[in-house]
């Protein structure tokens, strides 16, 4: 007998057979049986080939390997695209996803040899590799086109198709604190080939003449007219700016909405006004989804600074007029009811100095840091104990079903510091609890599971940017939060177990990375698992051990290893007349007997511009096959319900039956 060894969880035990019957009857034998296959630690095997596999339907369980990181594979390192803001976007329309990387506080491309560059746009070739084609696509060119090898600054950028004729076309922008920069926001229009020219010179998205500083944008059609509208969410730190809507027309062109829509915000002046939401935000993230089920879109703006998180309800009327409310403090998106300011430890000592100040009686002193009239104190207690001062440093908000009931749920990233106390908020849960008001419940980490370890003493939470996805194909939801910028911050990837709450995927298991900015999530390779696209931050690289080298602080490809041994279906949207033509709005639902799922098509959110592959991925688990809706974004949210198998991308067009999608 002859012992063969398939892997570590597989033992083939071979028994001498005669070689005999044709070819065909050995195919149609049952190999498992012939060859006297014995599979170990819960593995089964193939009767078609003999192979112990993985059985179906099982999630991750720890010391299983999850994903690897196969950067230099995809020839990342080589391509020095060292950028942390990541977006994923199909620029030709080959149905592989593409990168967009960018670095923060970077200034113009420099396409010169040698030159600095500061943005990247990087071609899938189909083959587990990417290219640069950022200068021939024509992205960040200049309106003057003075100089060939100077490319405009971006540091946001949404990808959805404004002029209705097949393609992604983008929307950049940058901190533009120079109000006659000639350098503006852009439209820029894709031909069809992945090159791209300027829209209109007086579209208001440009903002010429005025300072602009977009922190997040969002695609969105708020008013399901088929025509992409544009949601703008501002960070001025020492001006707050006004938040902006733009209706689009179908064609690439803009108008401002944002008054007529009800969106307008006040400056800051008034605490009673700030705390209450009403003053402009400090957005370093924009979001729009469909929180309440009734079609139309929800619009969010996340805000830095301990400033509260804006969440405007959708309200459409019987002509069709969009306006929207401001529910930001009644949601509990502005911020959680953790207001006890006590445990600062800048605000004890403030109170030990100064211990006749309003509300300092019985506040204790502090316990971390040295407590003397020298002391550098981050509080000013005028204004630190109003709400307005109480909430989260926010950096994106992601929207999805976490806890698949059909409603979408928040997760909240927020940048929380040692010394700040309880009343700062952290990166968080946000069950929905379905209202048609729309309002969350915050059940705490504790609760949901999504907890970590600090080694040390003075440690910050640099949380900026998330992830909703599942990556072992079981049919639940898991979350990868990105924490930047600090000694000690890295990526942390959660699994959603069968009760609903979170276990930590250990780093040799999961995701091994430091200083851990930008996410983009697609199935780059086509296998029919979601693998994930980070950025790295060189922030603060003196301070401590969290930054990688200069040469390699590149963009990193985690491969997903186990999610294809589950089973999955993906569908990518085609909206037909009276629906925006990438579908961005369109609500899927899947459902197999194991439950529900329902997914959004995404228009960009998040801190300035997260980005995920647009067709819309279920893990499958055990199930063979599912029935799956889809809610178009048109006028009258047509449905269309088809039964599709197991393993295969289709190409769903509005009106027409699903096709599998070519390889």
């Amino acid at each position: 007998m002859k012992l063969f060894a398939r892997s570590a969880s597989c033992l083939l035990l071979l028994a001498l057979v005669a070689s005999c019957g044709d070819a065909k009857e050995e195919q149609e034998q049952d190999l498992c049986v012939r060859d006297n296959v014995v599979c170990l630690n819960g593995d089964v095997c193939n009767p078609s080939t003999g192979e112990c596999e993985r059985p179906k339907g099982l999630p991750w369980s720890p010391g299983e390997q999850a994903f690897r990181d196969a950067s230099s594979d995809w020839g990342l390192d080589g391509l020095a695209a060292n950028g942390q803001r990541i977006s994923v976007t199909d620029v030709d329309g080959d149905g592989w996803a593409d990168l967009s990387v960018r670095r923060a506080g970077g200034g113009k491309d420099d396409f010169s040899s040698g030159g600095e560059r500061a943005s990247w746009l990087l071609r899938n070739t189909g083959e587990g590799g990417f290219e640069d084609v950022t200068k021939a696509s024509g992205l960040v060119a200049t309106r003057s086109g003075a100089d060939a090898n100077t490319g405009r600054k971006i540091d946001l950028i949404i990808w959805g198709d404004v002029d209705n004729d097949g393609d992604l076309d983008a929307y950049t922008a940058f901190n533009k604190q120079n109000a006659q920069n000639e350098d503006t926001a852009e439209i820029m229009l894709n031909e069809g080939d992945g090159t791209f020219v300027f829209a209109a010179a007086d579209d208001p998205v440009r903002n010429a003449g005025a300072i602009d500083s977009p922190g997040g944008a969002s695609f969105v059609d708020v008013d399901r007219d088929g025509a992409l509208d544009l949601w703008i969410s501002q960070y001025a730190a020492q001006s707050p700016l006004q938040d902006r809507l733009l209706l689009g027309d179908g064609t690439g062109g803009f108008t401002e909405a944002t008054a007529d829509a009800g969106l307008s915000t006040e400056e800051w002046t008034s605490i009673t006004t700030l705390n209450q939401a009403e003053g402009h935000s400090l957005s370093w993230g924009a979001t729009a989804c469909d929180l309440n089920g009734d079609g139309t879109p929800e619009l969010m703006a996340a805000s830095y600074g301990r400033a509260p998180n804006h969440l405007w309800l959708g309200q459409r009327a019987d002509d069709g007029e969009v306006s929207f409310a401001n529910e930001s403090v009644a949601s509990a998106y502005a911020f959680d009811d953790r207001t006890d300011w006590t445990d600062n430890e800048s605000a004890r000592c403030y109170c030990q100095l100064n211990p006749d100040a309003p509300d300092c009686d019985g506040v204790p002193a502090p316990e971390l840091i040295q407590c003397n009239a020298n002391t550098q104190l981050r509080w000013n207690h005028n204004n630190d104990r109003e709400a307005f001062r109480l909430g989260g440093n926010s950096g994106t908000t992601v929207c999805a079903d976490v806890n698949n009931d059909g409603w979408m749920d928040l997760l909240t990233t927020e940048i929380v510091h040692w010394d700040v106390g309880s009343s700062s908020d952290p990166s968080e849960l946000l069950y929905n609890k379905q209202d048609p008001s729309v309002r969350f419940e915050r059940p705490g980490n504790e609760a949901t599971g999504l907890t970590r370890e600090h080694e040390l003493t003075a440690w910050n939470d640099g949380d900026i940017t998330a992830a909703v996805f599942d990556f072992d194909n079981d049919g639940r939801k898991d979350v990868y939060i990105g924490s930047t910028d600090y000694p000690g911050t890295r990526g942390h990837l959660w699994h959603q177990k069968e009760d609903g709450t979170f276990e930590r995927v250990p780093l040799a298991d999961g995701i091994d990375h430091t200083s851990s900015h930008g996410v983009g999530v697609a199935d780059y390779d086509r296998d029919g698992d979601l693998d994930i696209v980070v950025g790295h931050s060189r922030f603060r690289c003196g301070s401590g051990d969290h930054c990688y080298a200069p040469e390699e602080g590149h963009a990193r490809l985690f491969e997903n290893t186990i999610g294809q041994a589950n089973n999955w279906l993906q569908v990518e949207l085609e909206g037909a007349d009276g629906t925006n033509r990438k579908a961005i709005g369109a609500r899927v639902t899947v459902q197999t007997d194991a439950g529900t799922q329902v997914s959004e098509v995404g228009g960009g959110h998040g801190h300035y511009g997260v980005q995920h592959e647009l067709a819309r991925h279920f893990g499958l688990g055990a199930a063979e096959q599912a029935t799956v809706t889809v809610r178009w974004p048109d006028e009258n949210l047509s449905e269309e319900t088809f039964d599709l198998e197991a393993g295969q991308r289709y190409i769903w067009k509005q009106g027409e039956e699903p096709v599998v999608a070519p390889q």
